[in-house]
């Protein structure tokens, strides 16, 4: 009879272990890596500007999800754009999720310091090793401690058209997507059940509305609205990027055809922005114990432009990772997750917003989101149609790895999506 019991007992710890295993759980962290000094920012390629002082706060922010086996960090950094062979080196530092899983995008601010070690024609950067190293490891302890928060969740994801005076296309006013997305994790036990672990908004902006002409380190736009959203429902909001590529900007333009360049308006945007998303993921019905999934693929885009290839070339930050090649091309890492009811891409670079428009087209959810210059930062990527097109595109042409990036993109994309599992309905 004891043996009966014991060995009842023993089988219910097993069932209750595995269900434990199989629950949803999320967890977030974020780190503040706005510099202690003043150090050149940069807006793009070019010589990186001193500035005279700092609005706001620059951070990095982690937001974890794991069902079962599966687990993956979406990462968010304020800055321009953050290259591999950065992210690479906080991967190794991270514990308990798979380099591949780990997904580390830009907001693509241009009012932060600048990530890449961009050279003159002397070879002088002007980069701050020392303060990248630290951003190295503050990305590791941000996910690091965003694991360690992990805790039972459940989901609301919803997609809608963010409305107001937010962004446009500096080329062509519509030519932008202004669907925005919304993954937000709520505690379902504990002190904080019901409430919000992290919201994460996804939107095609460039958050440029500072720049370098300010002369002001700041996490511009992207500021504003995590304080918005974390003032009015808590928790801890992330900001991924879209197809922001040619030119989706922020609209700071007066009806006097000047435009409002200042702090003010990035109050004013980044607030609006954090309001809409709010307002598309309240009505969206809350997923319970919802299904994830992760997966990636290599893919391999070749090196025809002069001015990357100097880049690569040149870099003190790429020379590591360039031992041995004849940057005749590049490899970077593709990832597709299925999050609930949604479905993400990554993008590694600033798709135009065509190419995002036929990606989302073809994905496996009525909630498509995509996660613009993440793994890597690759300049703009056009299709061969519109590369050197027109007078318009001759500066995205310019600032693209080649002709052919936007379509191995498309495709390699499409095939990861035909490949991979769809998302729950």
């Amino acid at each position: 009879m004891k043996m009966k019991i014991v060995t009842l007992a023993f089988l219910l710890l097993i069932f209750l272990t595995n269900i434990n295993a199989q629950v949803f759980k999320a967890g977030a962290a974020m780190r503040n890596i706005t510099p202690k000094t003043l150090i050149p920012i940069s807006g793009g390629m070019g010589t990186p500007e001193m500035p005279t002082g700092k609005k706001g706060e620059l951070t990095v922010r982690a937001f974890v999800l794991e069902k079962g086996a599966t687990k993956f960090a979406i990462v968010s950094v304020d800055n321009i754009g953050w290259p591999a062979y950065l992210g690479d080196r906080s991967r190794k530092l991270i514990r308990g999720i798979a380099p591949e899983n780990v997904l580390i995008g830009a907001t693509h601010a241009h009012s932060c310091p600048d990530a890449y070690g961009f050279t003159d024609e002397k070879g002088n950067t002007g980069a701050d090793l020392k303060y990248l190293d630290w951003c190295v490891t503050q990305i590791a302890e941000a996910v690091n401690e965003a694991v360690s928060n992990l805790e039972p969740a459940s989901l609301r994801t919803a997609v809608g058209e963010a409305k107001g005076k937010i962004a446009y296309n500096y080329y062509a006013d519509k030519l932008y997507d202004p669907r925005c997305g919304i993954i937000q994790a709520i505690a379902t036990s504990g002190k904080n059940s019901g409430k919000p672990i992290a919201t994460l908004v996804n939107y095609a902006i460039h958050p440029e509305i500072l720049g370098t002409g300010r002369k002001l380190i700041s996490p511009d736009l992207c500021g504003p609205l995590y304080d918005r959203i974390e003032s009015k429902v808590g928790g801890m909001a992330i900001f991924m990027n879209s197809a922001q590529g040619g030119m989706v900007t922020a609209d700071t333009r007066l009806a006097n055809g000047k435009e409002a360049n200042d702090w003010d308006e990035c109050i004013r945007i980044g607030n609006l922005l954090a309001d809409e998303a709010l307002r598309i993921v309240e009505p969206a019905a809350v997923q319970t114990n919802p299904e994830i999934y992760c997966t990636s693929r290599i893919i391999r885009f070749p090196i025809d432009s002069e001015k990357m290839r100097f880049v690569f070339k040149h870099s003190p930050l790429a020379a590591e990772a360039a031992k041995n090649s004849d940057f005749s091309s590049v490899a970077t890492r593709l990832n597709l997750l299925n999050i609930g009811k949604a479905q993400v891409v990554t993008i590694p670079g600033e798709a135009l917003p065509n190419i995002g428009f036929y990606v989302k087209r073809k994905m496996k959810s009525d909630q498509p989101m995509l996660f613009g210059l993440t793994n890597d930062a690759f300049g703009y990527m056009l299709t061969k149609e519109d590369f050197g097109g027109f007078e318009r595109y001759n500066y995205v042409s310019r600032t693209s790895l080649g002709e052919m990036t936007g379509c191995i993109f498309e495709d390699e994309a499409i095939k990861l999506i035909n490949e991979s599992l769809a998302p729950q309905k």
